[in-house]
């Protein structure tokens, strides 16, 4: 009879492809791709990407990071994430999740809410040491 190592922690989450991946390669605007795929966090976190890009206001910037963290979240949890244990990075599906993190991180900072940029970069850094080196540093 064998056992499952309790002290392993949980196994990775692996989300499934986002649909919006396709459509931003393709050169739809991501305000078109938000708008008709508000559950997608690739879609908020790329919104937040660019907003920055084009200088958008610190608040804004936020608004939809943390947007993009919420609905990342919603994605997690239905497939089969317990509130913590990895997130790889290897697994190009779940960058949008990081992405949306990191961003938030960012933005927090930006806005001077300390306490969130430094347990959104915290919650990155548990859940991809590389999405966290890639994104944050």
């Amino acid at each position: 009879m064998s056992f499952p190592d309790l002290l392993a922690g949980p196994p990775p989450t692996h989300l499934p492809v986002d649909p919006v991946e396709a459509e931003l390669a393709a050169g739809t605007p991501v305000e078109t791709v938000v708008r008709e795929h508000p559950e997608s966090p690739l879609a908020w976190a790329t919104l937040a990407e660019q907003a920055v890009g084009r200088g958008a206001d610190d608040l804004t910037v936020y608004a939809y990071a943390r947007v993009g963290y919420h609905r990342s979240l919603d994605l997690l949890r239905r497939n089969g994430w317990k509130g913590h244990g990895p997130v790889p990075w290897e697994h190009e599906p779940n960058r949008g999740f990081l992405r949306a993190l990191a961003q938030l991180s960012r933005s927090a900072t930006a806005i001077g809410e300390t306490a969130e940029a430094e347990r959104t970069a915290q919650f990155l850094a548990d859940s991809s040491p590389t999405a966290h080196r890639e994104l944050l540093g």
